[in-house]
Order: C-alpha cells, then structure tokens, then sequence
C-alpha cells in the first residue's frame, strides 16, 4: 500500500500527492515527510489561467508587486525587472522574473522589448546561480489561455531544485 512508503524518493512522493492520494497525506502529516512545499496540481493550475481575466489595461498583482502595495519575497531587483519567489511553488525552488515594463504576453512584444527580452534571460540565470540551482532548471513562459497563462505580464517562470520530467506537460 502506497501510505506505507514513507521513505519513497520524493519525485514519487510528488506524484502521490499530486494523485490526490489521501493515505499519503496521513502519512505526510504523521511521518518524516522529504517534501519541503506542497505542490499544486496541473489542475488547479488550469483552472486559475481559465479564469484570468484577458488583459483589460487594469494592474495586476505583478503591477502591485512592482510598486509594493502588496508584499512579495524579492530576490532581485534592477532598474529593469524584478525577481520574487512564486506563492504557488512546483518546485523547491521556483521564482518568477517580470519586467518593470508592462507587457501583458509575449505575443504583445515588439522589436523594441528585444534587449529587455534578453535581460530577463540574463537575470534568470542569475538569479539561478545565486538560488544554488548549479544543477540545472527550468524556464518556463506561459502565453495566453491556451498556454496557461494566469496573469497577464510577462514573467518567466525559472524552477529547479529538483530532476524535470518530459516531456512538461
């Protein structure tokens, strides 16, 4: 019986949690459990980016992170975009990088937002080195419904910490 694994690797203590498995959250509760944060599921992922409103021109909660009326854990910080970890992890480590420019999508970049594009990059591989992610990492960038995108600024999702699977989902 899966409750009686308790010194399961944690990918497949992950898979078991995100399977919905009850035995397993007893278990988690009352045992040595390896997982630092619990996970969301795909679904419930899903569910939000179906929801999100498209982009009607009013801040988001990026926009309130960027001017500080909503607190956030900021890693990094310039004159070009912001880093903070994400509320809602999928892995040990998984932070977001967002321009201080407004760009609701990636779809919505022009030609001009090219070095910032290629800022946002740099700063995730910063930020990466500075998260002691030597290992490797993810990035990630949602665009639009289809791709799962909840909130309309761009922002690069940058996840490590543990082994990826593919093929992402």
């Amino acid at each position: 019986m899966a409750a009686h694994r308790v010194f399961a690797s944690a990918g497949s203590l992950r898979r078991m949690f995100c399977a919905g498995s009850s035995p397993f959250l007893r278990v988690c509760k009352q045992a040595y459990c390896p997982l630092e944060r619990c996970y969301s599921t795909g679904d419930q992922e899903l569910k939000k980016a179906q929801s999100a409103p498209a982009f009607d021109g009013k801040p988001t909660i990026f926009s309130k992170i960027l001017d500080k009326s909503i607190p956030a854990d900021i890693i990094y910080e310039d004159d070009k975009c912001l880093a903070f970890r994400d509320v809602n992890p999928q892995a040990k480590v998984h932070f977001l990088v967002i321009p201080r420019k407004h760009i609701p999508m990636l779809d919505h970049a022009g030609p001009e937002d090219t070095e910032l594009l290629g800022h946002l990059l740099l700063v995730s591989k910063k930020v990466a080195a500075q998260e002691k992610l030597q290992d490797g990492y993810r990035l990630v960038i949602n665009n639009g419904k289809d791709g799962c995108q909840s909130v309309y600024h761009l922002h690069v999702h940058v996840i490590g910490g543990r082994q990826m699977g593919w093929p992402p989902g």
